[in-house]
């Protein structure tokens, strides 16, 4: 018989925070809770996918203050955090979309999973990741806790670090009929913002405690990086951080606020590390142009989203050094050149939504038009539609729709720097696939080696590589 967790029973609350089994274990070859086909359901709610948001409740932490990455590793925090400033750098992961909705794409998400662990056990520990953050989009179809340990816990059982995460469209969708205990971010917040390193029901017969980020979205504080978290809520399309001046009346505008609250104080402090804005839904995703061959894939843009973020950026006088979103299952990167505070800046908006539940095309066939696919450096600035910032020019400098991967980012005193590594791909490569440099001083790309106009892009044949068929999110 399935497992079938009681969420409602007390669980052991452990001294310190625990990541890992302590040595490695074999892979999961098959779901220990049997997921459903999802067709039927994604029939009866497909409008509402379109037209339900949900509410949320305010971080436990004031609008202004930050998550400490040592408060992740409890007693041992101040160590870890010395060692990182010792090595001079941060290394950590990103990537998004991990869960697999069912048993055909399981072997993706393991592949991914597996590669991520193997990075951070076999890394020199000067170049040893420090965590992973998840883009949104952990647990299909929509977040219910019976499968948070076969999707989120038995896949990273081995990964030895804190694993954050902001919630993505299927972990806060709420199915009609849903019980409020069942509620999709309530599951989310008992396993990543727990107050505790409480061992959840979901965690199953695993050791890995709940993280204890205080919310939803919240801004993690590392030596050399803050990262700024915000929910995008509960949309297929598009992201959406606030009401929109009473659009949406159900979600609180909280975040305005706390994204206001946090530029302010990183110009107040005069920080000098890297600034990273995190949201599950990307601000853009390619899309033919208007009379263009084919169609664009399964999601869009959210140029409000954009612009209301732009807003307060402008207001406050701080711009991110780079973007990084999932929601669409593929890679893409972008310079977004912007004129700001009187100065050019060069800025990576990144989507790295290939985390194991899927592979996208970018580009589909549409009417009769064949599915026609960018060039890598193509202009797309037609994409950036609600600018409140002086935008001028956006380009997809490279993108990927073939193979699943995921992002290992390191920051220093006077870069960032972040690189794209294929996972599965055919032949393996033996560097990343792509990868951005950013001066943090004046907000400037550093240009790409001569070595990457040799990286391999493009998109797969065939579907036996993980995409998804037409009616599936």
């Amino acid at each position: 018989m399935p497992r079938t967790p009681n969420f409602s029973m007390p669980q052991p609350l452990f001294d310190e925070p625990t990541f890992s089994e302590g040595r490695p274990t074999p892979d999961p070859t098959r779901f220990a809770v049997p997921h459903p086909s999802d067709a039927r359901l994604y029939a009866r709610i497909q409008e509402l996918l379109y037209e339900d948001v949900v509410g949320f409740p305010r971080s436990r932490y004031g609008a202004p203050d930050v998550y400490e990455l040592s408060t992740a590793f409890g007693p041992h925090g101040p160590g870890v955090a010395e060692a990182i400033r010792s090595a001079r750098r941060i290394v950590f992961h990103m990537v998004g979309d991990i869960g697999a909705s069912t048993a055909a794409r399981y072997p993706g998400e393991i592949r991914v999973s597996d590669a991520i662990t193997h990075d951070c056990h076999i890394s020199p520990v000067t170049d040893r990741p420090s965590f992973l953050y998840l883009l949104g989009d952990v647990v299909y179809d929509f977040g219910e806790p019976q499968y948070y340990y076969d999707q989120f816990y038995d896949p990273y059982r081995n990964y030895p670090r804190p694993i954050f995460a902001i919630p993505g469209n299927h972990d806060s969708f709420i199915v009609p009929g849903t019980p409020p205990e069942l509620d999709p971010l309530t599951t989310f917040q008992r396993n990543f913002c727990s107050p505790e390193p409480v061992v959840t029901a979901e965690a199953g017969p695993l050791h890995r405690t709940a993280m204890t980020q205080p919310g939803v979205y919240f801004t993690l504080d590392a030596p050399f990086v803050r990262i700024i978290g915000l929910f995008s809520n509960a949309l297929e399309d598009p992201g959406v951080i606030s009401s929109e001046s009473g659009t949406w009346s159900a979600i609180p505008d909280y975040q305005l606020g706390f994204l206001a609250a946090q530029l302010a104080r990183i110009r107040r402090e005069e920080y000098a590390g890297a600034v990273l804005l995190a949201t599950h839904h990307p601000p853009f995703n390619y899309a033919p142009p208007a009379g263009g061959s084919g169609a664009g894939g399964f999601h869009g843009g959210s140029p409000a989203m954009l612009r209301e973020i732009d807003e307060i950026c402008q207001r406050e006088g701080v711009y991110p050094h780079a973007f990084l979103s999932g929601h669409a299952h593929n890679y893409q990167r972008y310079t977004r050149s912007v004129r700001f505070a009187g100065k050019s800046y060069q800025v990576p908006f990144l989507i790295c939504g290939d985390g194991g539940h899927s592979i996208d095309a970018l580009v589909q066939a549409k009417l009769g038009t064949p599915a026609q696919e960018p060039a890598n450096g193509a202009n797309v600035s037609y994409l950036d539609t609600k600018p409140a910032v002086d935008a001028t020019g956006l380009i997809l400098d490279r993108h990927d729709d073939r193979d699943y991967g995921y992002l290992r980012v390191s920051v220093d005193a006077r870069q960032l720097s972040i690189r794209f590594l294929q996972v599965g791909s055919s032949p393996p490569l033996s560097e990343p696939a792509d990868s951005v440099t950013v001066n943090l001083a004046d907000h400037t790309i550093v240009p790409p080696a001569a070595s990457a106009g040799r990286r391999r892009f493009g998109r797969a044949k065939g579907g036996s590589d993980g995409r998804r068929s037409r009616g599936e999110h």
